[in-house]
């Protein structure tokens, strides 16, 4: 769109549905890969593309040319089809429903992309549940949430 000029860098998470371990450390590249590729052919530039054994994170310039929320359902819709197609896990894989999003200036740029880029490290060394990273994030970008309506959480 001629003289439109956005610069939108947005921070989502979405998780596995019944929260399984199902992203072992073979499949994670793979998706992380695959993934960064969904994003790329939507127009969309991925930025960071990470996670653990049950939840994505995902950093990227978002195109004004379409919405966040038909950017996951692009990114997630393709990605279970993938995995269930290529049967990287047993039975039938599935995403949770939702997803969160959070805006970051480019001055966060770098921080947000350490952040995701260090997931392993976050949650295995630190032994840091999804949990209470995923509290930890919505109460440091003050979103205002109803505690019903988040993700099934199983420690």
């Amino acid at each position: 769109m001629a003289n439109t000029y956005t610069q939108l860098n947005v921070h989502t998470v979405f998780s596995v549905k019944g929260r399984h371990n199902f992203l072992n450390d073979q499949l994670r590249p793979k998706l992380f890969s695959y993934i960064s590729g969904i994003a790329k052919s939507i127009d969309i530039y991925p930025l960071a593309v990470n996670g653990w054994k049950d939840h994505v994170h995902m950093f990227f310039e978002l195109s004004p040319n379409i919405t966040l929320s038909k950017v996951m359902e692009i990114i997630k819709a393709n990605s279970s089809k993938w995995i269930n197609s290529n049967c990287f896990v047993p039975g039938k894989f599935e995403w949770q429903r939702g997803y969160s999003g959070f805006t970051n200036s480019r001055s966060q740029r770098d921080e947000v992309i350490n952040y995701i880029i260090n997931q392993e490290r976050h949650h295995k060394i630190t032994e840091n549940t999804f949990k209470k990273e995923y509290l930890a994030l919505m109460n440091k970008y003050e979103i205002d949430y109803d505690p019903r309506y988040l993700f099934a959480f199983y420690d």
